[in-house]
């Protein structure tokens, strides 16, 4: 869509797979823990009872294959058809009916939550809230839930919720700590006063170009300095182009390179490390986005390369 785009993404070692083959998850897995991942961070839908792209994760859970770690991310959120270019559609609305809804939510994740291979914070399931914000009440719903899950045999829930604000206080609304999300936007608002980057706004508008941004010039904004008092644990980009799903309206993070993913996990894992033992966790977005060019597993440009970036900082 413009001069070096790099596109299409390629897979390489894993190929073109589907995610109902137990195969394929093994081999991810696998792929995973020789480089350094400790889990994996499953997206969860719910909708007022009705489950979407459920099918891999509950193969797993029922197989207990992989034998590896994981937790579960609600992914609270309207699907419409911006996916597709026509964001005015609903796919699929996001709700919350009411507490019955929320205690029926809770018993359908139990399996889940009490599964060995669970990851646990402090002995309590780790358990991610994409859009917490959203939630009506959200406080008095993550109480509810506590005490279903006490009253359940589990020690508690360990609540993370992601967050766009850097100012949301995840304990005054009921959560344990925070992912505080630092994508930047799309296309945001130039003032005329700058009129050199007010006429590239408006050209790439015209021309139906996605926004795109340099990787490197924008790394040291991606993870920022966590003067909140809060715990608030990062979240890493390898890469990102979503232009094969939103094409002109989509975001590009141009120029990554595992050398400057490299600096970017660094700054991550340093800011964790005077945490307790269990409360250093980095997340990486993501594993397997590839329609929004966003993956750790290998392509056919760099290959390894990132996953091998991992494996040094880890174990080094």
């Amino acid at each position: 869509m413009f001069r070096g785009h790099y596109q299409p993404h390629i897979p390489a070692d894993l190929g073109f797979y589907d995610l109902r083959v137990p195969e394929t998850r093994i081999a991810q897995a696998e792929m995973a823990k020789e480089y350094g991942i400790e889990a994996f961070c499953y997206y969860h839908y719910w909708f007022a009872g009705k489950r979407l792209l459920e099918r891999p994760f509950a193969e797993v859970l029922q197989s207990g294959q992989p034998d590896f770690p994981f937790c579960l991310c609600w992914a609270n959120q309207t699907w419409s058809g911006i996916w597709h270019g026509n964001s005015g559609r609903v796919l699929m609305e996001q709700t919350y009916p009411g507490y019955d809804d929320h205690r029926n939510h809770f018993h359908t994740l139990l399996k889940a939550f009490t599964d060995r291979r669970y990851v646990t914070v402090d002995g309590k399931p780790l358990f991610l809230i994409y859009q917490p914000h959203d939630i009506p009440e959200v406080k008095n719903v993550t109480d509810f839930w506590r005490e279903i899950a006490v009253k359940s045999g589990l020690k508690n829930l360990f609540i993370v919720g992601y967050s766009w604000n850097a100012l949301w206080n995840p304990y005054e609304n009921g959560f344990d700590a925070k992912i505080t999300q630092r994508l930047p936007p799309i296309r945001g608002w130039v003032s005329r006063r700058k009129p050199i980057k007010w006429l590239i706004q408006q050209f790439q508008v015209k021309t139906r170009k996605p926004t795109i941004y340099s990787y490197e010039k924008i790394l040291q904004k991606l993870i920022q300095e966590n003067n909140s008092g809060v715990e608030d644990y990062p979240c890493v980009i390898p890469n990102w182009d979503n232009t094969p799903r939103s094409r002109d309206n989509g975001l590009v993070l141009h120029g990554s390179t595992p050398e400057l993913f490299g600096i970017h996990l660094k700054k991550a894992l340093d800011r964790v490390k005077d945490l307790p033992k269990e409360h250093r966790i980095v997340f990486i977005k993501s594993w397997n986005e590839w329609a929004e060019g966003n993956h750790l597993e290998p392509d056919l440009k760099f290959g390894k390369g990132y996953l091998e970036v991992i494996k040094e900082e880890i174990f080094r």
